[in-house]
C-alpha cells in the first residue's frame, strides 16, 4: 500500500513562498465555482475586463492546488479505517442463508392461504348462481302457473259475464274485475316469455281479450245511453286498467259524438244552399256536450278517479268536430273569404274555450292544448294569410288615397261621412279610417295583435313620408313620385289644411286611439301595455316632426308672392342716379304691396279657423323675416352696385377736369350723390315697412335682418336707433 502523502503536489517557486493561501485577492471569489448556474466562459471573460489574463490564470493554477492539497488531506485522515474495514466484514453470507430460510417458508404458507380463499370464493359464486338461477326458474314457473290460473279465471269470469242475466252496474263491476286480472295477466306474461307453455296459451289469452272488449264496449254503450254513473264509471276504471284509454275515447266518438255531429254540421240554410258558418253549429255542439257530455266528463275529470287519464274533449268531441268540418265545410278554413273566415275563427276561440271550460285545473287545461287534435284544429286556421289579406285590404286604401295627383278636399256633403269631422282632406280621412281597421271588431285579431300594431304604425310611417315627400317635392326638379303632384302648384292655404290634419290624427291617436288599443289588449301584461304605447307614440312623434317643413313651405309660398315687389327697386337705383331728381321725402309706393300677401294670408278664413294662434304667430315671425331677408339682399346688392357705379363716373369726372386744366381743378360739385338719393329713398321705403310690420303685431327691431338693413341704409346720425 503506498504512502498517502506521496500524492502531494510539488512545492511552489521561490516566489510563491511569500504569498499568502488564506487570503486570495478581493477580484477572486472561489464560492462562485459552487454556484449551480456557473458558467465559466463568463466568469473568464468578467475577470478579463480588470485582471491581466495571467493573473487569472495563476491564481486559478494556484486554487487548483490548494483544492488537491485539501483532499489529500481528508484521504490520510479515514485512511486507517478505510484499511480495516474489510477486516471487520466476516460471515456475512452464513447470516443471509438464516435470514432467508424463515423468509421462504412465510411465502410458501401465504401462497397456500391465498389458493384456498380463491377456491372458496370460486365454490361460494357457483353456489349464488346455482341458487339465483333456481329462484328465477321458480319465479318463472310461478308466473307460468299464475298466467294459467289467471287465464282460467278470466275466461270463468267472462263466461259468467255471457251467461248470467245481471244488471248493468254488476256487469261493470265484473268487468272492472276482469280488467284487473288481465292487467295481472300481463305483468305474468312479461316474466315468463318465450316459454312453449306460455305460447300455448296465447290463443286463449286474445280469444278472452277480444270477448273483454266486445262486453266492455257494449256495457260502456249502454252505460252512456242509460245515463248511470256507476257503470260509466266502472267502465273507465276497466279501460284504464287495461291501458286502453284510446278505445274508450274512440267509442264514445263514434258512438254518442258522431252521430250529433254530422247531423249538425250537415246543416243547411234557409235558402237552400249549404251554409258555411260555424256559430250556429257550435251553437247547438254546445247545447249537446252540456245534454249528452257533462256527465261522462264530470266522470273522468273526478279527482283520485283513475279516470283523470282520458281526454273526451280533445280525442272525442273536439276530433270529431274538426273532421267533420273538414269533410263537409273545408271552405271555412279559407281566409280568401277575410269577414267569413274571421267570425269563423272568433267562433272556433270561443267553442275551444268552452270546452275549455269542462277542464277542472289549469294543468288540466295545458294538457287540452297540448293534444295533437288541438294543435291540428288550430293549424288550420291560417293567420297569416288573414292578415296579408287585410293588410293589403287596409293599406291598399290608404295607398290609393295618397298617390292621388291632387289634394281631394272635405265638402260639406260629405261630413256625414267622415271618421272625424274635423279633417279636411279625403287622404287625412283614409288614413283615420286605417288606423282604425286595424283594431275593428270584424277585422283585429288578438293572436296576430303585434302585426296589426306594426301595420298601424306603417300606415303612420306612410302618411308622413306622404307629406314630406309632398314638400320636398316643391324645391326639388326631379321626376315626382306618384301623390306629391299637387304640392308642385299648392297653395299656402292647402298646407294650411294639411297642418290642420296633422294636428286632428296627433291628437286623436294620443287619445281615444292609443285608448282604443289599450282597451283591445287589456288582458296583456303592463310591460307589454307600455311598449305598445310608447311605439304609437313615437309613430306619431315622427308625423308631428313634419310639421315644420310644412310650415316653412307655406313662408316660401307667401315670400314668393312678396318678392315680385321688390323688383321695383331697379326703377329706385335708375331714378335715384338722375342728377336733377331732388332729395326723396317720402317712401314708394311698392312697400305697400310687400306685406299684403301675408295679410291677406293671416286673415283669411282658413289661417283663422284651422290654424292655432301659436301657429299663426310662428307663421307671422317666420314669413317677415325671410321676406326682410331677401329685402336687404337685394337692396344692399343694388346699393353696392349703384357705389360702384357711382365711384367710377367720379373717377372718370376727375380725369376729365385734368385735362381740361388747373383753372377747373378749383371747382367742387355740391351737389347731393345718387347713392346718397338712394340710400334716403331706402330709408323712407323701409320706414315704412317697419310701420307695416308693427301693425302686424310684431316689433322691426326683434327681426335681424330689419336691422341689418337699417344699419345699410339709414343716415349715420340714425343707425343706432331704430324708429318707425
Amino acid at each position: 500500500m503506498s504512502d498517502p502523502v506521496a500524492t502531494l503536489p510539488s512545492p511552489r517557486s521561490a516566489a510563491d513562498v511569500f504569498w499568502d493561501d488564506s487570503r486570495p485577492p478581493l477580484w477572486f471569489n472561489p464560492s462562485l465555482f459552487l454556484s449551480p448556474v456557473f458558467d465559466s466562459e463568463s466568469f473568464i471573460s468578467d475577470l478579463r475586463t480588470f485582471v491581466p489574463f495571467d493573473t487569472l490564470r495563476s491564481e486559478l493554477r494556484s486554487h487548483l492546488s490548494s483544492l488537491n492539497g485539501e483532499l489529500v488531506d481528508h484521504i490520510n485522515r479515514d485512511y486507517a479505517d478505510f484499511v480495516n474495514l474489510s477486516a471487520k466484514l466476516v460471515d456475512i453470507d452464513e447470516t443471509a442463508v438464516r435470514m432467508r430460510a424463515p423468509l421462504l417458508e412465510l411465502r410458501e404458507e401465504i401462497s397456500a392461504f391465498r389458493g384456498s380463499v380463491e377456491d372458496a370464493h370460486v365454490a361460494r359464486a357457483s353456489g349464488l348462481n346455482q341458487r339465483n338461477d333456481t329462484g328465477a326458474a321458480r319465479e318463472v314457473l310461478e308466473s307460468s302457473l299464475d298466467a294459467f290460473r289467471v287465464v282460467s279465471k278470466v275466461e270463468k269470469l267472462l263466461q259468467e259475464q255471457q251467461d248470467g242475466a245481471t244488471m248493468r252496474e254488476s256487469q261493470s263491476i265484473l268487468l272492472e274485475r276482469i280488467a284487473s286480472e288481465l292487467n295481472r295477466l300481463k305483468f305474468h306474461m312479461t316474466h315468463a316469455q318465450n316459454l312453449p307453455f306460455i305460447e300455448n296459451l296465447e290463443k286463449r289469452i286474445q280469444s278472452a281479450s277480444v270477448l273483454f272488449d266486445a262486453s266492455l264496449r257494449n256495457c260502456f254503450i249502454d252505460g252512456l245511453n242509460n245515463r248511470e254513473s256507476n257503470v260509466i264509471y266502472n267502465c273507465l276504471r276497466a279501460y284504464a286498467a287495461t291501458d286502453k284509454i284510446k278505445n274508450a275515447e274512440e267509442v264514445f266518438r263514434t258512438t254518442i259524438v258522431a252521430p250529433f255531429i254530422h247531423k249538425v254540421i250537415a246543416y243547411e240554410a234557409y235558402d237552400g244552399t249549404l251554409g258555411d258558418g260555424l256559430e250556429n253549429d257550435y251553437r247547438q255542439i254546445k247545447l249537446f256536450v252540456a245534454r249528452d257530455c257533462k256527465m261522462l266528463l264530470e266522470i273522468s275529470s273526478t279527482d283520485k278517479s283513475g279516470s283523470h287519464v282520458f281526454n273526451f274533449l280533445a280525442n272525442s268531441i273536439l276530433k270529431e268536430v274538426l273532421s267533420e268540418i273538414q269533410k263537409v265545410k273545408p271552405g271555412v278554413f279559407s281566409p280568401g273569404r277575410p269577414t267569413e273566415f274571421l267570425k269563423n275563427y272568433k267562433a272556433s276561440l270561443d267553442f275551444l274555450a268552452y270546452l275549455e271550460g269542462y277542464c277542472p285545473s289549469r294543468s288540466a287545461v295545458t294538457k287540452f292544448r297540448a293534444e295533437a287534435i288541438c294543435i291540428e284544429f288550430m293549424k288550420q286556421w291560417n293567420v297569416r294569410v288573414y292578415f296579408s289579406m287585410r293588410f293589403q285590404e287596409i293599406a291598399g286604401g290608404l295607398d290609393s288615397a295618397l298617390t292621388s295627383a291632387s289634394l281631394v278636399f272635405l265638402q260639406d256633403s260629405d261630413s256625414d261621412k267622415r271618421s272625424s269631422p274635423t279633417l279636411m282632406l279625403r287622404q287625412s280621412v283614409a288614413l283615420l279610417e286605417s288606423l282604425r281597421s286595424c283594431w275593428k271588431e270584424d277585422v283585429h285579431i288578438f293572436s296576430a295583435a303585434d302585426k296589426f300594431l306594426r301595420l298601424a304604425l306603417q300606415l303612420l310611417s306612410r302618411y308622413c313620408n306622404w307629406v314630406s315627400s309632398a314638400v320636398n317635392a316643391r324645391k326639388s326638379n326631379a321626376s315626382l313620385t306618384p301623390g306629391c303632384e299637387w304640392a308642385v302648384s299648392a297653395t299656402a292655404e292647402d298646407f294650411v289644411y294639411v297642418i290642420h290634419d296633422v294636428n286632428c290624427i296627433v291628437s286623436e291617436v294620443r287619445g281615444d286611439y292609443l285608448g282604443l288599443i289599450s282597451h283591445y289588449l287589456s288582458s296583456c301584461p303592463s310591460e307589454v301595455l307600455d311598449v305598445v304605447r310608447k311605439s304609437m307614440l313615437q309613430g306619431v312623434e315622427s308625423l308631428e316632426n313634419v310639421l315644420p317643413l310644412v310650415k316653412k313651405t307655406i313662408i316660401e309660398v307667401i315670400v314668393d308672392k312678396s318678392v315680385e315687389e321688390l323688383s321695383q327697386l331697379k326703377g329706385i337705383a335708375a331714378t335715384c342716379m338722375m342728377s336733377n331728381k331732388p332729395l326723396p321725402i317720402t317712401h314708394s309706393p311698392y312697400v305697400v304691396g310687400l306685406l299684403r300677401p301675408l295679410k291677406a294670408f293671416l286673415e283669411g278664413d282658413k289661417a283663422r279657423h284651422y290654424l292655432t294662434h301659436e301657429t299663426r304667430e310662428e307663421l307671422l315671425l317666420g314669413t317677415l323675416t325671410e321676406m326682410t331677408r331677401r329685402y336687404y339682399e337685394l337692396a344692399a346688392g343694388r346699393l353696392s352696385d349703384a357705389r360702384k357705379t357711382e365711384t367710377y363716373l367720379q373717377k372718370s369726372r376727375q380725369n376729365a377736369q385734368k385735362r381740361a386744366g388747373a383753372a377747373a381743378s378749383g371747382v367742387t360739385d355740391h351737389n347731393v350723390s345718387g347713392t346718397e338719393k338712394m340710400c334716403m329713398q331706402l330709408f323712407l321705403d323701409l320706414q315704412e315697412y317697419g310701420r307695416n310690420i308693427s301693425a302686424l303685431g310684431l316689433n322691426p327691431a326683434d327681426i335681424e335682418p330689419y336691422c341689418s338693413l337699417w344699419k345699410c341704409v339709414a343716415p349715420p346720425d340714425r343707425q343706432n336707433t331704430i324708429s318707425v
